[in-house]
Protein backbone atom coordinates (compact mmCIF):
# COMPACT_ATOMS: atom_id res chain seq x y z
CA UNK A 1 0.00 0.00 0.00
CA UNK A 2 1.43 3.33 -0.83
CA UNK A 3 2.01 6.22 1.70
CA UNK A 4 0.29 9.33 1.58
CA UNK A 5 1.35 13.11 1.79
CA UNK A 6 0.07 15.01 4.28
CA UNK A 7 -2.31 17.03 2.21
CA UNK A 8 -3.98 13.29 0.88
CA UNK A 9 -4.05 12.28 4.26
CA UNK A 10 -6.15 15.22 5.63
CA UNK A 11 -8.17 14.63 2.73
CA UNK A 12 -8.86 10.88 3.69
CA UNK A 13 -9.84 11.47 7.16
CA UNK A 14 -12.34 13.78 6.19
CA UNK A 15 -13.97 11.17 3.69
CA UNK A 16 -13.51 8.50 6.31
CA UNK A 17 -15.64 10.71 8.62
CA UNK A 18 -18.20 11.66 5.93
CA UNK A 19 -18.16 8.20 3.82
CA UNK A 20 -18.61 10.19 1.11
CA UNK A 21 -18.32 14.01 -0.74
CA UNK A 22 -17.81 15.87 -3.70
CA UNK A 23 -14.66 18.62 -3.93
CA UNK A 24 -17.20 21.36 -2.31
CA UNK A 25 -17.99 19.63 1.00
CA UNK A 26 -14.51 17.96 1.37
CA UNK A 27 -13.12 22.43 1.43
CA UNK A 28 -16.06 22.81 4.02
CA UNK A 29 -14.67 20.45 6.63
CA UNK A 30 -11.13 21.61 6.11
CA UNK A 31 -9.89 24.28 8.82
CA UNK A 32 -8.61 27.85 7.63
CA UNK A 33 -7.14 28.96 5.38
CA UNK A 34 -9.07 26.94 2.66
CA UNK A 35 -7.41 25.15 -0.03
CA UNK A 36 -8.07 26.25 -3.50
CA UNK A 37 -11.07 24.25 -5.35
CA UNK A 38 -8.41 22.70 -7.96
CA UNK A 39 -5.84 22.11 -5.26
CA UNK A 40 -8.26 19.92 -3.37
CA UNK A 41 -9.21 18.54 -6.42
CA UNK A 42 -6.37 17.46 -7.70
CA UNK A 43 -5.21 15.89 -4.45
CA UNK A 44 -8.52 13.51 -4.76
CA UNK A 45 -7.72 12.48 -8.50
CA UNK A 46 -4.22 11.77 -7.04
CA UNK A 47 -5.94 9.77 -3.91
CA UNK A 48 -7.80 8.14 -6.95
CA UNK A 49 -4.55 6.97 -9.10
CA UNK A 50 -3.30 5.51 -5.55
CA UNK A 51 -6.71 3.94 -5.19
CA UNK A 52 -7.98 5.04 -2.02
CA UNK A 53 -10.76 6.56 -3.39
CA UNK A 54 -13.15 6.23 -6.36
CA UNK A 55 -16.09 8.06 -7.29
CA UNK A 56 -19.27 8.25 -9.00
CA UNK A 57 -21.28 10.44 -10.96
CA UNK A 58 -24.30 12.81 -9.75
CA UNK A 59 -25.51 15.40 -11.88
CA UNK A 60 -22.63 17.37 -13.36
CA UNK A 61 -20.00 16.57 -10.86
CA UNK A 62 -18.61 13.13 -8.84
CA UNK A 63 -19.03 11.81 -5.32
CA UNK A 64 -15.74 10.83 -3.92
CA UNK A 65 -15.49 7.82 -1.42
CA UNK A 66 -12.75 5.82 0.40
CA UNK A 67 -12.36 2.55 -1.11
CA UNK A 68 -9.82 1.59 1.52
CA UNK A 69 -10.62 1.59 5.34
CA UNK A 70 -8.77 3.85 8.02
CA UNK A 71 -8.34 0.59 10.44
CA UNK A 72 -6.72 -1.04 7.49
CA UNK A 73 -4.49 2.42 6.59
CA UNK A 74 -3.84 3.16 9.94
CA UNK A 75 -2.72 -1.00 10.97
CA UNK A 76 0.09 -0.64 7.72
CA UNK A 77 1.26 2.98 8.95
CA UNK A 78 1.91 1.83 12.41
CA UNK A 79 3.31 -0.94 10.76
CA UNK A 80 5.72 0.92 8.74
CA UNK A 81 6.69 3.00 11.97
CA UNK A 82 7.51 0.54 13.76
CA UNK A 83 9.96 -1.38 11.17
CA UNK A 84 11.35 1.99 10.25
CA UNK A 85 11.80 3.62 13.72
CA UNK A 86 12.17 1.30 15.94
CA UNK A 87 13.64 -1.84 14.53
CA UNK A 88 10.07 -3.90 14.07
CA UNK A 89 10.08 -4.15 18.26
CA UNK A 90 6.97 -2.95 19.25
CA UNK A 91 8.16 -3.28 22.41
CA UNK A 92 10.84 -0.52 21.66
CA UNK A 93 8.31 1.78 20.71
CA UNK A 94 6.11 1.93 23.45
CA UNK A 95 9.27 2.48 25.58
CA UNK A 96 10.06 4.95 23.47
CA UNK A 97 6.82 6.81 24.25
CA UNK A 98 6.90 6.15 27.68
CA UNK A 99 10.26 8.30 28.20
CA UNK A 100 8.96 11.05 25.71
CA UNK A 101 6.35 11.67 27.47
CA UNK A 102 7.46 11.18 31.25
CA UNK A 103 4.78 8.40 31.85
CA UNK A 104 4.85 5.76 34.39
CA UNK A 105 4.29 2.45 35.11
CA UNK A 106 0.68 3.10 36.31
CA UNK A 107 -0.20 4.86 33.09
CA UNK A 108 0.50 1.93 31.34
CA UNK A 109 -1.63 -0.34 33.36
CA UNK A 110 -4.09 1.89 32.90
CA UNK A 111 -3.36 1.39 29.29
CA UNK A 112 -3.47 -1.91 29.70
CA UNK A 113 -6.62 -2.24 31.59
CA UNK A 114 -8.22 -0.35 29.01
CA UNK A 115 -6.62 -2.26 26.27
CA UNK A 116 -8.29 -4.97 28.50
CA UNK A 117 -11.72 -3.83 28.75
CA UNK A 118 -12.33 -3.26 25.53
CA UNK A 119 -11.22 -7.10 25.02
CA UNK A 120 -14.22 -8.38 26.59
Amino acid sequence: MKQLTKAEEEIMQILWQLKEANVATIIEEMPEPKPAYNTVSTIVRILENKEFVDHRKKGKGYIYFPVVAKDTYSDQSMTKLINNYFNGSFKSMVSFFMKKNEMDTKDLEAILKEINKDDK
